[in-house]
This record gives C-alpha cells, sequence and structure tokens, in this order.
C-alpha cells in the first residue's frame, strides 16, 4: 500500500452525518482534548493506543481519523493503511470542523 492519505473534507464528513452513514469516525485526540467535544456519533482511541486496538477495526468499513489539526489524524491513517485498513484523514481536524461539537 501507498503512503498517500485521502483526505475528507468537514462539509463532505457533516452531509455523511445526515445520511446513510458511510464512514466510523474514530477521534485520535488526547482524552483532554475530547472533553472540549467530539464530532457526534466518534469513538475515542487516542493515538498511543491505536496498535493494541488495531484488530478491532474491520477491514470491510472505512474510517475517518481525527484530530485537533490533521497532523495526528493522517499518521493514524498511515498505521491502518499499513494494516489493510480504509483510513481517510479529516482535512485540518477539528480545527476546521463546523459541525456541533458535542458529544
Amino acid at each position: 500500500m501507498d503512503n498517500e492519505v485521502r483526505e475528507v473534507s468537514p462539509e463532505e464528513l457533516e452531509k455523511d452525518l445526515d445520511g446513510a452513514q458511510k464512514y466510523n469516525i474514530v477521534d485520535v485526540r488526547e482524552t483532554e482534548e475530547v472533553e472540549t467535544g467530539m464530532i457526534p456519533g466518534a469513538k475515542h482511541l487516542s493515538l498511543g493506543t491505536l496498535p493494541e486496538h488495531v484488530e478491532g477495526f474491520n477491514k470491510e468499513e472505512e474510517y475517518v481519523m481525527v484530530c485537533r489539526s490533521g497532523r495526528r489524524s493522517h499518521n493514524a491513517c498511515l498505521f491502518l493503511q499499513e494494516h489493510g485498513i480504509k483510513a481517510y484523514n479529516l482535512q485540518s481536524g477539528m480545527l476546521d470542523w463546523t459541525g456541533e461539537k458535542v458529544f
């Protein structure tokens, strides 16, 4: 698999939340960061714990990885892709998220 990470725009992800949800959203920020709010329906797995949870990802599903600015989630995508998991990065992370930031 190549090192290219595809991105999903905040607008595209927000539209996905309004319909038949295509993506599983995983927030890789630290606990204190997610306490300020998460994208509705997102699951929290901090980046450092991703290796111990990789077996729980379904290779038949698609995931959008989220962090504050998009850098950590980009790294999470690379890691998941190495394990055959379809992962996309939320472009600019929570900094550009325009939707509701609540649990």
